[in-house]
C-alpha cells in the first residue's frame, strides 16, 4: 500500500497511529505530497478528486480517503476489534469521540487557514474566533470525558482525540488549553507517550 501524506497533517497522523497499532506500518510506503487548501497537488488529485491527504492507494490501484475510511480499512485487514469495538455501546462511544476530535481539528484547521492561506486584506477575525470557540467547546467536552478515557488499548475515538490535542500543541502553542482542562491534560500526557504516538509526532517537512 502507498500513502499520500504530509508529516504535519493530524488526519495523516490518525492513519499512521492506526497503522502502528495494527502492526501494518511496514506495509505502507509513504509518498510525500504538497497538499494545500488553495493549490491542488496533481499527484494527489490523480487518486483523490478532493486532492487531500491522507489518501491510501491499494495494491490494485484503488484509492481510499479520508482518515475515517482509511483507519476503518486498516482495522478490517487484521480483524482488529480494539479500534472499533464490537459491543454496540462501546462502538458508538468510540465513533462519537472520533467525531469530537475530528470536529476540533476541522475548526482548528479553518482558524489556521484564515491566517496562513487567506490574504491579509481578506481575513475575517470574527470567523477565526468562531472557529476557536468551537475548539474551546470541544476541549470542555474532552475534559468532562477525560476520567473515562483509556490510555492502553485505545479505540479510534481516543486516537483521534490524542491527535487533535497534539495538533493544538503543534500549531497553536499560544492556546494554554491545559490550564483549564487538567484532567484532559493528565490523560493526554500519558497518551502521547504511547509508542504509536511517539512515532508519529508531527514535524515540518
Amino acid at each position: 500500500m502507498q500513502l499520500l501524506y504530509a508529516p504535519t497533517s493530524p488526519f495523516v497522523r490518525k492513519v499512521m497511529v492506526c497503522a502502528h497499532l495494527t502492526d501494518q506500518i511496514e506495509q505502507i510506503q509513504l509518498l510525500d505530497s504538497a497538499a494545500n487548501p488553495i493549490k491542488r497537488d496533481a499527484r494527489i488529485a490523480t487518486h483523490n478528486p478532493l486532492a487531500k491527504v491522507p489518501t491510501l492507494i491499494l495494491d490494485n490501484g484503488q484509492a481510499l480517503y479520508d482518515s475515517r475510511v482509511i483507519c476503518k480499512y486498516l482495522a478490517s485487514l487484521t480483524g482488529d476489534t480494539r479500534l472499533y469495538p464490537v459491543d454496540s455501546s462501546k462502538q458508538w462511544q468510540a465513533l462519537m469521540r472520533q467525531e469530537l476530535g475530528n470536529g476540533l481539528l476541522d475548526a482548528a484547521l479553518l482558524a489556521r487557514y484564515e491566517l496562513t492561506a487567506r490574504p491579509i486584506e481578506k481575513q475575517w477575525p470574527a470567523w477565526r474566533e468562531a472557529q476557536l470557540t468551537k475548539v474551546a467547546a470541544c476541549l470542555k467536552d474532552i475534559e468532562a470525558q477525560a476520567p473515562t478515557l483509556p490510555v492502553d488499548a485505545p479505540t479510534i475515538g481516543e486516537v483521534t482525540l490524542g491527535c487533535a490535542l497534539g495538533y493544538l500543541d503543534f500549531r497553536f502553542p499560544e492556546i494554554d488549553w491545559r490550564a483549564d482542562h487538567p484532567q484532559a491534560a493528565s490523560w493526554n500526557e500519558a497518551f502521547q507517550k504511547l509508542p504509536a504516538m511517539l512515532a508519529t509526532v508531527p514535524r515540518e517537512s
